[in-house]
C-alpha cells in the first residue's frame, strides 16, 4: 500500500521509485554518532561489579532478593567513599574497609574484583589487622530485619591465601595462636564486637579446628556451635575458592553447614537445650534488639582490637532474614561459580 504521505511519482512509463533522501556530510556524521550513543547507552549505565553476583545482573537467585537483607560484591565502593562498601542487599548497611581501605579490593584471576582480609603485624600487639563489617554501640537500625528474626543464612565465597590461623598478636607467647579465623556474620545486640546472632567461622572443637556455623538466640546466653566432620583443610584447602553457606532455625534450634551446594556432615558441641527453644512460648526467635553489626573477616569491627583475623580472600557475601533451603542454595552456588 502507498503511504499517502509519499505518494509514487508516475508518469507515462509508469511508477518510479522513489529517490533517496540526500543528507548532507555533516548532518550523516550527526545521525551516525547519535545511533552509536544509543546502542552503548545500556553498557554505558550497566553497574559495574564483580565476577561474582550482582543484584541487577540475574546472578541472585529470584527467590532469594526478598529476604536478602545484606549483600556486598565488592565492586561498589560507596560514592565519595572507596574505604566503604555499598550494601547490593534490601536494607543498605554499607559496611567499611577497615584499616586497608580501598586497597583492600583486590583483583582475583578466578572472581574479579574481591575483598582481601590479613593479620598485618603478627608480633605486635594492637588493631591494625584487615577486616570488613558496621558496628553501632546501641545497634545498627539498618538491620532490624535480623531482630527477633526466626531464621538466618550467612553464605558466601572463601579462599584461605595465607598463615591460619594467625599469630595471637595480643600473646606474649611467639607459639601462641589464635583459637578460630573470622569468616563472616551477624552481630548479637549486646555484642562487644565478638558475640554473634549467626556466624560463619572456623573454632577450635575439642583442640582441633574445624569449619562451624556458630549461632545464639538470646543475647548473653548460651551459643550453639554445629562443627563440620571434615578436616578444615580439605574443606578449605589453600589457593582455591570455596562457596560456603551456614543456616540457622531458631524456632527449632537447628543450624546446617553447606560446601560448594551440598551438606556438611558435622555435630552439635553441645547437648541439651542451649537455646532454650523447650516449651512455651511459640515460635522460638532471636532476641528482640537490632544487631550491633556485621563482621567480616575478624572480630571487633569498631577497630578497637584485633581479634582472630583471616588470611583470605573473599567474594558475594549475603546475610539473609531465612533459612534457605538445600536446594536454594545449591541454585545459587551455581549461579555464581
Amino acid at each position: 500500500m502507498r503511504n499517502p504521505a509519499r505518494p509514487a511519482i508516475e508518469d507515462k512509463r509508469g511508477p518510479r521509485p522513489r529517490k533517496p533522501l540526500k543528507v548532507p556530510g555533516h548532518r550523516r556524521r550527526g545521525l551516525l554518532l547519535a545511533a552509536l550513543a544509543v546502542a552503548v547507552l545500556p553498557l554505558t549505565l550497566a553497574p559495574a561489579g564483580s565476577a561474582g553476583a550482582t543484584g541487577t545482573s540475574g546472578h541472585v537467585l529470584p527467590s532469594l532478593k526478598r529476604n536478602l537483607i545484606a549483600y556486598y560484591d565488592f565492586g561498589h565502593p560507596v560514592h565519595g567513599n572507596r574505604a566503604w562498601e555499598r550494601d547490593r542487599g534490601r536494607s543498605g548497611t554499607d559496611i567499611q574497609l577497615v584499616n586497608g581501605g580501598s586497597q583492600m579490593r583486590v583483583r582475583d584471576r578466578d572472581r574479579g574484583r574481591v575483598l582481601q582480609t590479613q593479620q598485618v603485624s603478627p608480633t605486635t600487639k594492637g588493631n591494625d589487622d584487615w577486616k570488613a563489617g558496621v558496628y553501632g554501640p546501641t545497634g545498627v537500625p539498618t538491620l532490624h530485619a535480623f531482630n527477633g528474626v526466626r531464621e538466618t543464612t550467612v553464605m558466601g565465597w572463601f579462599k584461605m591465601t595465607g598463615e591460619n590461623p594467625s599469630p595471637n598478636s595480643g600473646s606474649d607467647n611467639p607459639d601462641d595462636r589464635y583459637g578460630a579465623i573470622g569468616l563472616a556474620g551477624i552481630l548479637n545486640g549486646t555484642s562487644q564486637g565478638h558475640d554473634v546472632r549467626a556466624l560463619l567461622e572456623l573454632i577450635t572443637v575439642n583442640g582441633e579446628m574445624k569449619v562451624v556455623s556458630l549461632g545464639r538466640r538470646v543475647d548473653g546466653a548460651s551459643s550453639q556451635t554445629f562443627a563440620a566432620d571434615a578436616d578444615w583443610r580439605t574443606l578449605l584447602p589453600q589457593d582455591t575458592w570455596v562457596f560456603l553457606a551456614a543456616t540457622f532455625d531458631y524456632d527449632n534450634g537447628t543450624m546446617a553447614l553447606y560446601r560448594n551446594g551440598r551438606p556438611v556432615p558435622g555435630f552439635y558441641t553441645l547437648t541439651g537445650d542451649p537455646w532454650a527453644v523447650e516449651g512455651p512460648p511459640e515460635p522460638d526467635v532471636a532476641s528482640p534488639t537490632d544487631p550491633r553489626g556485621i563482621k567480616i573477616g575478624g572480630s571487633y569491627p569498631q577497630n578497637n582490637k584485633e581479634g582472630n583475623p583471616c588470611n583470605c580472600r573473599m567474594d558475594d557475601l549475603m546475610f539473609l532474614d531465612r533459612a534457605l533451603t538445600p536446594g536454594e542454595i545449591r541454585a545459587q552456588y551455581r549461579r555464581t561459580t
